[in-house]
């Protein structure tokens, strides 16, 4: 890690601590201890679980696309990838820092420069199109209830799938109509021009032209390997299944009753995609507001709803960053080949 982004992890856990404290300031300090020392430590194992579960299929997945492709790329190797794109998506805005940090974490691992960026492009767009998948049937379930009595939020959560479909659309543009792309950038660089010199809108057109010919190359690949992708997709449903079922099991550490499965899977694939759209680093502030405004038709009692909040950031978001640490630590095991 970079002296910056040490300061940044820094920064990002002081701010973590402003935040509860913050949410803290009127509570019973006596009362939160007492709902500490009440948490069923079962169900806070379970929320682990989910968790480590994840991030291992995200590691199987990177594996189903590797294959074939090179060689010496071990389970162990692959393990790394996800928590170091934790750490590194965590502490830069709109995790914008995973996606450099993996491509690196894979060269290290003895993969291929270009193929590394070709598999992360795969994973990303297929990635894309199942958090899509899960926030459109999230919505047809239960943003009417949302949006009945949480607006603000539902101007978030409406905002975030427009953001969320117009990405995917560009992306299946790229694939299925690449000449009709390049135009099309072309012709929104006219005005671009209007402000910036002639020399910079070259520069982006040339670089924008580059991406789109690698990323439309790689989606003829995709297309040509249809049972990777299949087992790619599913795979990508088993992390985030087990991703988004983990506020459930926090619920139920708390001893909340009668919590409805479905219902808090939909409001954290909500949360999800309201703190998507915050370019603070992990959406700090953006999260924890989502996360007490949705959870408190759960939690009636103030204490155990901030004790809540700071459990599932805890397993979502710092735990993460604390095991993306410990993988940067370690080497990856590589073969020399002979």
């Amino acid at each position: 890690m970079s002296r910056t982004n040490k300061i940044v992890f820094a920064v990002m856990l002081l701010i973590g601590c402003g935040i509860f404290a913050y949410e803290s300031r009127t509570l019973a300090l006596k009362q939160l201890f007492i709902d500490i020392s009440h948490l069923k430590l079962w169900w806070l194992l379970v929320a682990l679980l989910c968790m480590l579960i994840s991030w291992f299929f995200e590691a199987l997945v990177l594996r189903v696309f590797l294959k074939d492709r090179t060689e010496h790329f071990s389970l162990y190797n692959a393990l790394r990838i996800p928590l170091i794109a934790q750490l590194f998506n965590a502490i830069t805005p709109f995790s914008s820092g995973g996606q450099p940090a993996q491509l690196v974490a894979l060269m290290q691992s003895r993969v291929e420069a270009g193929q590394a960026s070709s598999v992360l492009l795969m994973k990303f767009i297929v990635y894309q199109f199942m958090v899509l998948v899960n926030f459109l049937l999230s919505m047809m379930i239960g943003f009417s209830q949302v949006s009945k009595h949480f607006g603000t939020l539902s101007i978030l959560i409406t905002f975030g799938l427009i953001v969320h479909v117009v990405v995917l659309a560009v992306l299946l543009l790229i694939m299925y109509y690449n000449r009709f792309t390049k135009q099309l950038v072309h012709w929104l660089l006219i005005p671009v021009g209007w402000f910036v010199s002639q020399k910079r809108v070259t520069e982006w057109r040339t670089m924008l032209m580059a991406k789109i010919d690698t990323f439309y190359a790689e989606s003829l690949h995709l297309k040509r390997e249809k049972k990777k992708l299949i087992k790619g997709c599913i795979l990508t449903l088993g992390q985030l299944f087990f991703y988004y079922s983990v506020p459930y099991f926090v619920l139920l550490a708390l001893g909340i009753p009668h919590v409805n499965y479905l219902e808090v899977m939909v409001l954290h694939i909500m949360i999800v995609m309201i703190v998507s759209l915050f370019p603070v680093p992990g959406g700090s502030g953006g999260a924890e507001y989502s996360f007490k405004t949705l959870f408190a038709t759960f939690i009636p009692s103030s204490s155990k709803l901030v004790l809540g909040m700071l459990l599932w950031r805890l397993f979502t978001y710092y735990l993460g960053m604390f095991m993306g640490i410990g993988a940067l630590a370690v080497k990856p095991r590589v073969t020399d080949k002979k």
